[in-house]
């Protein structure tokens, strides 16, 4: 079949690691990069999320990954003609037990030595500090407060505004739906509108990772689950804004700010299977409601002004995959996978800086990318690494829902 285009790169997927991809790709540079999405721009996850960004990691990865795309959120209003919104907010992860207390301070340690601005609250710093949690309910906290959030609508908008002001060529409503291989390398894709020729092709997706994968011939061991947000009517006696974000990571609750005084809070559901799933699950939010409002007493009674679900990416481990395509012949020579593991906000810049430096260059200066690859995973889906520990209870599989 004749080719109806040419490109230097086509990056699937218009969500955050993707049209933020494309748009390093392009900047300041003369590459023709196209960038394919199946819908609109932001039309799934990205322009739903909560927006959570923190370098407050349980791992290496994790803490450099949150670092950079804070450094990139701050910048972005200088680089592009959009910024995205971020907050510098302050995060507290409080602790409940003994063992996590300790557990804390070892993080606290490595988040340090890596240049987190972070330290430890005790429950009498944490009660004078007016957080709003109910006083003595933890044992501590580590605090970051560097750590904040974006607007997601905002955040779309700005890449939006990137993508045309970079020279981006957007085929929105354009699918993907096959890679072209040649003696071991990519040549080409595949498109509901007709083949494009290239030599470099970065592939994206979120909750749909794993379906872009088998269109190109590969198992991705990435996979979706439901996440929901509320926001409450406002507080009262409280100024929401003076207040730090929270993540219980315990129950993986978190809240922040929202909008009109409000209370933002987010939940998801560890014994949900993976899957699709958009409905707003009651039964669970009144099993989370619970537990937010015996640490934090000020949602007591409030009404909501909003609620929604999405469905969020994950991988098995809950850490990045950045990496060649690789399929039963073999790594295929010129693409890139690049996957922020649900944590699309939080990491979506920086991953998306990986993949346009591998793309580039063929390596990535500043992260460590030896176990961030597909190879990490055997046939099962099962990482040989353990799983990041400062992250929403997302599944440890991803083919559940594929192989049902």
């Amino acid at each position: 079949m004749t080719s109806f285009r040419s490109a230097d790169v086509v990056v699937v997927g218009g969500g955050t690691v993707g049209a933020w991809t494309a748009v390093l790709l392009a900047e300041n540079s003369t590459l023709d990069v196209v960038l394919l999405e199946a819908r609109t721009l932001g039309d799934g996850a990205s322009s739903r999320a909560a927006g959570m960004v923190r370098a407050q990691g349980g791992t290496e990865t994790a803490i450099r990954l949150g670092l950079r795309s804070q450094e990139f959120y701050s910048d972005s209003g200088d680089r592009f003609p959009l910024d995205c919104g971020f907050v510098r907010q302050g995060y507290l992860m409080p602790c409940f037990s003994d063992a996590e207390v300790t557990y804390a301070h070892e993080r606290i340690a490595l988040q340090q030595s890596l240049g987190l601005d972070v330290e430890w609250l005790s429950s009498d710093d944490i009660d004078s500090r007016g957080t709003g949690l109910a006083p003595g309910v933890t044992l501590g906290a580590s605090y970051a407060p560097g750590d904040g959030y974006i607007d997601a609508p905002r955040n779309v908008l700005a890449y939006a505004a990137a993508l045309t002001a970079c020279g981006v060529d957007v085929r929105e409503r354009c699918a993907f739906t096959g890679l072209r291989i040649s003696d071991g390398r990519v040549v080409g894709v595949d498109t509901s509108e007709g083949p494009i020729d290239t030599r470099r092709v970065v592939l994206t997706g979120g909750p749909q990772l794993g379906e872009v994968g088998a269109r190109a011939g590969a198992r991705i061991p990435a996979g979706g689950a439901r996440h929901q947000v509320v926001v409450t009517a406002p507080l009262p006696d409280l100024d929401v804004n003076d207040l730090p974000m929270v993540f219980d990571v315990t129950s993986g609750i978190y809240w922040r700010p929202g909008e009109a005084g409000g209370l933002l809070w987010g939940m998801s559901n560890p014994d949900e299977k993976p899957g699709v799933a958009v409905d707003f699950d009651n039964a669970y939010f009144h099993t989370a409601l619970d537990r937010i409002e015996t640490l934090f007493p000020a949602v007591i009674g409030l009404g909501l002004r909003r609620t929604w679900a999405a469905t969020i990416d994950y991988t098995p481990d809950h850490l990045p995959i950045l990496g060649p395509l690789i399929t039963d012949d073999g790594p295929v020579e010129g693409t890139v996978v690049a996957s922020a593991a649900g944590h699309g906000m939080m990491w979506g810049p920086a991953v998306a800086q990986v993949a346009a430096d591998l793309t580039k260059y063929g390596e990535c200066e500043w992260l460590d990318l030896t176990d961030l690859g597909l190879d990490r995973f055997d046939a099962d889906g099962n990482s040989r690494l353990e799983p990041e520990p400062i992250s929403l209870p997302f599944p440890e599989s991803a083919y559940e829902r594929i192989s049902q």
